[in-house]
């Protein structure tokens, strides 16, 4: 491949992203606005590894949140090295933790065979222990009760912990202890479990983190703002080998603190690791002018954020409009002759989106 680096062309990346790519050793925040490319950076950033800093396949762990987007990062990791990345780990958080514990879960008492319990079986056994427990399903509904064991395990806490530090109410707690005690007579782990177990496996069994610690010499994590604690972790954990981590992530776009997401995990950053290098990707290829200007205003407001102003050279394009409806249905006439005009005028249905914030008042 003939490019700027002499194997591995590098030419569409503007400089910050080229930076961000080039910026291999030691820890590294890369900031990354709304379509601006991050995920051409990751993918860029693990090639050169590969093609120009010598890096082995198996030496490279990216962790992401979904599967598409892990299948997508390798596909087109390979594609810029020619099928070089075989052997390398992209994969989401839960896939690295389920194939670690394949490896080693006999040292925590399960066996290799362990069966991971999706939401429908976790539903299953939890209405079970409802009935079992004689709890009103009315109050102690299965989804529920999943959210809180669930919310429990991300902050590492047992059912006595939880009674205790959390002043859970009793009948949460008893259904939390008499789920765990299924789960482990079933050699069954949860999605929460994958993650909570390798942690339990690093801290009981040192020489066990160290042999990974010294065989990911560099680790990427996509989407670093929606870490939960756990994630934040094992991440933090296994960078202490060689201290190669780059997050790629947004402060402006946590929205998953409702599932257990920590924004401070981003915020930081630079404070856990002395020297980090920090670099914002603010050019947008995405959005006119118009539309980032007004972005750009609303989440100034936003009080928890490391800060940055995206630009394009897209050209200011349309002007914003805004459109104050009546009631509902004048908005939805509104909202649908917008999108026949626009079918009128010889435009796609598919080019059309619409977002709608709904805006609940819970009472105490």
């Amino acid at each position: 491949m003939d490019g700027i680096e002499g194997k591995l062309d590098l030419s569409g990346l503007n400089p910050e992203q080229l930076e961000a790519v080039r910026t291999t050793e030691g820890p590294l925040l890369v900031l990354a606005g709304a379509g601006s490319g991050k995920t051409r950076v990751l993918t860029h950033r693990i090639a050169y590894l590969l093609a120009e800093q010598g890096a082995a396949p198996w030496e490279i762990l990216a962790l992401t949140f979904t599967n598409k987007a892990a299948g997508e990062m390798r596909a087109r990791v390979e594609a810029l090295t020619g099928g070089a990345a075989e052997g390398m780990w992209v994969l989401t958080f839960h896939a690295c933790c389920a194939r670690i514990l394949r490896r080693e879960i006999e040292r925590l008492g399960y066996e290799r065979t362990f069966s991971i319990y999706d939401d429908a079986d976790q539903q299953a056994l939890l209405r079970r222990i409802v009935r079992e427990l004689s709890l009103n399903d009315k109050v102690y509904t299965p989804r529920m009760l999943a959210a809180r064991i669930s919310d429990a395990k991300n902050h590492s806490l047992d059912p006595a912990r939880l009674l205790r530090e959390e002043g859970a109410p009793q009948q949460v707690c008893d259904a939390f202890a008499r789920y765990e005690k299924a789960l482990r007579h079933n050699n069954a782990l949860d999605f929460d479990d994958l993650l909570l177990k390798v942690l339990e496996l690093f801290e009981r069994f040192p020489e066990v983190l160290q042999r990974y610690q010294q065989r990911f010499r560099y680790i990427l994590v996509d989407e670093y703002q929606d870490t939960n604690n756990l994630q934040y972790m094992l991440a933090s954990m296994l960078a202490e080998g060689w201290g190669n981590i780059c997050v790629v992530g947004d402060d402006d776009q946590s929205i998953y603190k409702f599932r257990g997401a920590t924004i401070e995990n981003i915020l930081s950053f630079e404070k856990q690791y002395k020297g980090c290098r920090t670099i914002r990707l603010e050019q947008n290829y995405r959005s006119t002018g118009h539309i980032l200007s007004a972005a750009n205003a609303v989440i100034a407001n936003n009080t928890e954020r490391k800060g940055k102003t995206l630009w394009t050279n897209a050209g200011a394009g349309d002007k914003l409009l805004l459109y104050t409806a009546r009631n509902e249905d004048d908005e939805a006439q509104f909202v649908a002759a917008k999108i026949l005009a626009h079918r009128g005028e010889g435009g796609n249905f598919r080019d059309c989106a619409v977002l709608y914030l709904s805006l609940i008042h819970i009472s105490e």
